[in-house]
């Protein structure tokens, strides 16, 4: 690699750090925003042309002040990052084109220059932690994004964010603590913070109890930053609170980066080195994500507010991502990153659709979106059609995973068809809570008291409409082609699973 295309990894983190600050000076109305979109728009180039170079069979290793690893600092772009890189940059590039309007409503002008620096900064963090081959770098990268993330949520109008910012601060920095001290105690028994370098050294010491302690805090700090359940406590509020574009920011990818890492330990560090480590992790990981399916798709039964629904649904495509990657095999595996990429759409698209009815009604409780449908006819079919994929419906992004989950976990025999009757009982729940909005918005006669009269309600703005649209009809062209995700997804599988003897 020559040119350009070598400082393509420091680029996908220098670009939003850089142009940051400089938002806070851009006073006048709009330049804020234009600034801050270009900026991730300019990182979800990057990420386009890093995956095209991953297809290609390239691995990008970047070595910051030419320090080659271990003793430098170094960022390094495979499959798997790679596909979560798209996945960061797309969601972010997608809100910020969607919510200009919605964000003006919701921030105000004098604050939204710092607004915008914040986002930036927090997708700086984010794709720093999938860029960055070290533990402390993925630390220091992970309090970037977590502290503009607190900003961002606490940025709206709604004082009730203030509670949900508290208590994501109190269990994020519990999280961060829990990886800290498990970074801290590998690092003291082997002397290196960079990851390939910790997987060489670690088979030494491996059958020390400070490495089985930090594994310990290392799985269950990133498991709460991920929002695994049962430690999925402040999830809910913080996606329900915050403006929301943020909440499709968020929705799309930031819990997939904690899990990025979380495999990223636990298959390349722990995974060969621990004496029965891949028992543990299946053992760990697989009732949590069992429990996640179950309880997560059950609260969403019976929520009446739509962000909160959808939250709840988070925290049970969670859970079918980590049931995938409890399988240790690489049908599993490859099914559960498929899975991040397709959950990361819909549910993407989903609360942009949702910001987009946030624009012409107040509440978003279903008995005030009675009859909407009739209002919003294009807002509400988008909806839908996000819901489809999120259900797992034939021709959508959302089965082409779920199919391959089941087809992974019936290689495991009678284990497989316990857990695929899971799968489908979690399926259906989904059917069910989105048939609920489907119901109210559909069939129920229009509520005239929730938000005026009929005629002024209306559909979202065009330029709103269009990229919910271009995001829902990103999860029907993913539902017929499946190459180059799935394509990452597999080498990203077959990468992990070549640490595991």
């Amino acid at each position: 690699m020559t040119g350009l295309d070598a400082h393509l990894p420091a680029l996908q983190v220098v670009v939003p750090l850089l142009i940051a600050p400089l938002v806070i000076l851009l006073r006048p109305r709009g330049l804020a925003w234009a600034a801050a979109t270009a900026a991730s728009a300019a990182a979800f180039a990057i990420a386009i042309q890093l995956t095209a170079g991953v297809l290609g069979g390239q691995e990008y290793r970047y070595a910051l002040g030419g320090w080659s690893a271990p003793y430098g600092i170094e960022l390094l772009v495979d499959s798997f990052s790679a596909l979560l890189l798209l996945i960061v940059t797309g969601a972010s590039t997608m809100a910020l084109l969607a919510g200009k309007a919605s964000l003006e409503r919701e921030i105000e002008l004098r604050r939204q220059p710092l607004f915008y620096s914040a986002w930036l900064l927090a997708l700086a963090g984010l794709a720093g932690i999938l860029v960055a081959a070290d533990a402390f770098n993925i630390f220091v990268f992970m309090e970037i994004s977590s502290l503009a993330s607190y900003v961002l949520v606490a940025g709206g109008p709604d004082r009730r964010a203030l509670p949900a910012v508290f208590k994501y601060l109190l269990m994020g920095t519990i999280g961060a603590t829990f990886y800290l001290i498990g970074v801290g105690l590998v690092y003291m028994m082997t002397g290196t913070l960079n990851l390939a370098d910790m997987e060489l050294r670690i088979h030494e010491v491996a059958d020390q109890k400070p490495i089985l302690v930090a594994a310990g805090f290392i799985t269950v700090g990133l498991a709460l930053k991920a929002a695994l359940f049962p430690l999925h406590v402040w999830l809910p509020n913080a996606y329900t609170y915050a403006p929301h574009a943020v909440s499709a920011f968020f929705a799309a990818c930031a819990t997939k980066v904690a899990l990025y890492v979380l495999l990223r330990f636990d298959f390349v560090v722990f995974q060969q080195n621990l004496l029965e480590h891949e028992t543990q992790f299946a053992a760990f990981l697989m009732p949590l994500a069992v429990l996640a399916i179950l309880v997560g798709s059950a609260v969403a039964l019976f929520e009446s507010n739509i962000n909160r629904l959808l939250a709840y649904s988070s925290v049970a495509q969670i859970g079918y991502i980590l049931l995938g990657a409890s399988l240790v095999s690489i049908a599993g595996l490859s099914a559960s990153l498929l899975h991040i990429f397709n959950h990361a759409l819909a549910k993407g698209a989903l609360f942009l659709a949702v910001m987009a009815i946030a624009m012409r009604f107040s509440q978003l409780d279903l008995q005030h979106l009675a009859g909407a449908a009739r209002r919003m006819p294009w807002t509400l079919s988008a909806l839908v059609i996000a819901g489809l994929s999120l259900i797992g419906v034939p021709g959508t992004a959302g089965f082409i995973s779920k199919w391959y989950l089941v087809t992974a976990a019936l290689d495991e025999g009678a284990l497989g068809i316990a857990l695929v009757a899971v799968i489908v009982v979690g399926s259906l729940m989904a059917v069910v809570y989105i048939w609920r909005i489907v119901e109210a918005a559909w069939f129920e006669p229009i509520d005239e008291s929730a938000d005026g009269p009929a005629e002024t309600i209306r559909e979202a703005p065009a330029p709103m409409l269009a990229v919910v649209w271009l995001a829902v009809l990103a999860n029907v062209y993913f539902g017929f082609t499946t190459g180059p995700q799935r394509e990452l997804a597999t080498r990203a599988a077959v990468s992990l699973l070549g640490h595991v003897p």
